[in-house]
């Protein structure tokens, strides 16, 4: 569907394809590299844990700041799209920081002014990870033998089936 792909990385991704660009950047510079963050669709997938990153500023700065910067630069870039994964309970008034912050994110955004804001709030996202979480791999384990008592939208649900309604919305 697209005649380039263009990644944005701390790290220089470990695959390579004709029509993929992998722009390699601190997320603290981005708006040193606006020239080359020019897209119709914005892909964010973008999201850490407080675990990893050990206070609530850094966590907010991951999950509110770098999307909200990159979603006025490439809105400013000529981007129509925007694609938000974001999280299920996502409300700026939760009193779950997490979700606070899920929610002032998809409201920030939402104020860019896209053509088309979508945003997608999956649960717990299923698939393999470069690090571990343990306590995502106890909901993993929770989820593969007692999923049929959980409601619908509270299982645990496959990366890809994510990604691939993200494609499907962005058509």
């Amino acid at each position: 569907s697209y005649s380039a792909v263009k990644t944005i990385s701390r790290k220089p991704l470990d695959f390579n394809h004709p029509k993929l660009e992998n722009i390699v950047l601190d997320f603290d510079q981005m708006a040193e590299h606006s020239g080359q963050l020019k897209a119709d669709d914005v892909f964010c997938c973008l999201g850490t844990t407080i675990k990893k990153v050990k206070t609530k500023e850094k966590f907010r700065q991951v999950d509110f700041d770098y999307p909200l910067a990159l979603a006025r630069i490439s809105k400013a870039n000529g981007a129509r799209q925007y694609l938000l994964v974001s999280a299920l309970g996502a409300d700026k008034k939760s009193s779950i920081f997490y979700n606070q912050v899920k929610g002032e994110v998809e409201e920030a955004i939402g104020e860019v002014g896209f053509t088309s804001f979508q945003i997608f709030r999956p649960s717990l996202l299923m698939g393999d990870r470069q690090e571990n979480r343990s306590g995502e791999e106890a909901g993993k384990v929770f989820f593969k033998y007692f999923g049929f008592l959980v409601p619908k939208k509270y299982k645990g649900i496959d990366s890809i089936k994510v990604a691939r309604a993200m494609q499907a919305f962005a058509k």
